[in-house]
């Protein structure tokens, strides 16, 4: 059994209202086990008999499963919680500075980081603090800020909006195990 991590992309934003409880009902109705919801944003944690080289499928199997329930063209992002732990482990800016947000950035693919990081490099260090890990984008701007920088502008474009979600690390530390 792997230990898998869902986070669901724009859910309980923008008129997509998901109760968690009824979030846990679709990932034990898909047939997995150990089912958590974590606050109101779309994470579920879960165990289920399928390997990380089969996560397409899984992935596949349970964006069917929430828009067949909810009615909305849904996004995930699968992680072990291993790879939860790597993402959170990697975190190269100093998490305990309160003028910032800790931002973590799952991509769906490599490609997604990369394209991500390749832009951020043109843009201010200053403003919009962002780093490459496995999977992800840490990104660490000024509180306040996280609509407003160049960086922010361009997680908006709807070309990312099936390729990544992203999550507070503080948020992550609620879903590791």
């Amino acid at each position: 059994m792997t230990e898998w991590v869902a986070l669901l992309r724009g859910v309980n934003v923008g008129g997509i209202t998901i109760r968690s409880a009824e979030l846990a009902e679709v990932f034990r109705g898909l047939g997995f086990d150990s089912v958590r919801t974590v606050l109101a944003s779309g994470n579920v944690t879960f165990r289920a008999d399928v390997a990380p080289r089969a996560r397409a499928g899984l992935k596949r199997e349970i964006e069917a499963g929430l828009r067949e329930r909810f009615g909305y063209d849904a996004w995930i992002v699968l992680v072990t919680q291993d790879e939860l732990a790597s993402a959170i482990d990697g975190f190269p800016f100093d998490e305990t500075d309160a003028a910032r947000q800790p931002w973590v950035i799952f991509c769906v693919d490599d490609e997604t980081r990369d394209e991500l990081t390749d832009a951020a490099a043109s843009l201010d260090p200053s403003v919009d603090p962002v780093e490459a890990g496995p999977g992800v984008v840490y990104w660490n701007p000024a509180k306040g800020t996280t609509t407003d920088t160049p960086f922010a502008k361009l997680l908006a474009k709807a070309a990312y909006k099936p390729r990544t979600t992203n999550r507070n690390l503080r948020t992550l530390r609620k879903l590791a195990v």
